[in-house]
């Protein structure tokens, strides 16, 4: 195995060189677990867990090694096993806001080159869904591609790739079957290359462990049938893991997302997904128009006349308000997080201020 081959490259080991000198060698993770992860390396395959230095270090849990991230490791002589002591800068990841009362980001995966959002053209089928992937893809810096699976299940295939490219915003939108007998790779060559890393991420049951594994050649995934009772497919897959294709491509399989709400956001937030709004707004008479009924409101004209969907501007608002609400959650956090830093640095401090007294 070489690191070429899991997506290393001369930047990385330029970054690594700090590393190399304290004699510890890259890898990446292929399967996180708490604070352990198992891992590949030049060496091959590790089990490797993170020194007690690191987590001390960690405030959230974002900073542990997630699926897909390169780690600073220190292999144990004569064993399959290491330890993580530092984890690389991420060049892009696929995250979210955590389930739960407690906001708190969570990577789904990291140090991704494309993502394929997946969704299926059954009762799946879902816009304002696709928009929301897009932003978060978009905020992560990977290349999103929109992939629309379970195409043998609509009766209007060229109505849908329409209705998907319209809300795409040139993102490049891919309808195919991954249980048809033609091969779905040849769909996604252009991002399919050996050393790139893609992962496949949408809700449960569209078809991610089944495209998956056509793309590795075998069945290593377990897949589940559709529920004829709801007439959408099973959720299967419980953990985030990183395969290696025949074809030399990394491809990680992500568990069904039951709810996207935005952590990170676009550089030039949300909107940069709504350009077609943004140019419409411009034509209103106001320059701070909320669009609330206001004389010369273009949004509002455009909605009267049929040329703007309701729910894209429906859909455009709850993504802003939900993103509002990110930002007020975010602030909180980063601020704990930094009393919390500044405790681990006096407890630290004072520690080594008793023991210098004792000596």
């Amino acid at each position: 195995m070489t690191l070429s081959a899991l997506g290393w490259d001369e930047a990385r080991a330029a970054e690594f060189q700090t590393h190399a000198a304290a004699g510890l060698v890259p890898a990446r993770v292929v399967l996180p677990h708490r604070h352990a992860c198992e891992v590949l390396s030049a060496l091959g395959p590790l089990d490797a867990v993170c020194t007690g230095r690191l987590l001390h270090r960690t405030v959230a849990a974002a900073e542990l090694p997630a699926v897909g991230d390169w780690v600073a490791v220190r292999p144990r002589p004569g064993e399959n096993r290491a330890d993580i002591h530092a984890v690389l800068a991420r060049r892009t990841a696929f995250t979210r806001r955590a389930a739960g009362p407690v906001p708190e980001e969570q990577v789904v995966a990291a140090n991704l080159d494309t993502v394929f959002l997946v969704t299926a053209l059954d009762r799946n089928f879902n816009l304002r869904r696709i928009e929301r992937y897009l932003a978060a893809a978009r905020a992560g810096g990977a290349q999103p591609v929109i992939v629309l699976n379970k195409a043998d299940l609509t009766a209007d295939l060229p109505a849908q790739v329409a209705a998907a490219a319209a809300v795409a915003d040139g993102v490049p939108v891919v309808a195919l079957s991954a249980t048809e007998a033609a091969d779905p790779a040849a769909a996604l060559a252009p991002w399919l290359a050996p050393g790139r890393t893609v992962a496949l991420v949408g809700s449960s049951g569209v078809g991610k462990s089944t495209l998956i594994n056509r793309l590795l050649g075998e069945t290593r995934l377990a897949t589940g049938a559709i529920s004829a009772a709801v007439g959408k497919g099973r959720h299967t897959t419980v953990r985030r893991e990183l395969h290696l294709a025949p074809s030399g491509v990394l491809i990680v399989d992500t568990p069904g997302l039951r709810e996207l709400q935005l952590w990170a956001e676009p550089e030039d937030g949300p909107e940069e997904n709504f350009r077609d709004l943004a140019e419409l707004a411009a034509r209103c008479r106001f320059s701070d128009c909320g669009h609330r009924g206001e004389p010369g409101c273009a949004i509002a004209a455009a909605l009267a006349d049929g040329t703007l969907d309701p729910g894209r501007w429906a859909g455009f608002q709850k993504l802003m308000r939900d993103d509002a609400y990110a930002a007020r959650r975010q602030d909180a956090v980063r601020a704990r997080a930094a009393k919390a830093d500044w405790k681990k640095r006096n407890v630290a401090l004072r520690r080594r201020l008793r023991f210098e007294a004792d000596l």
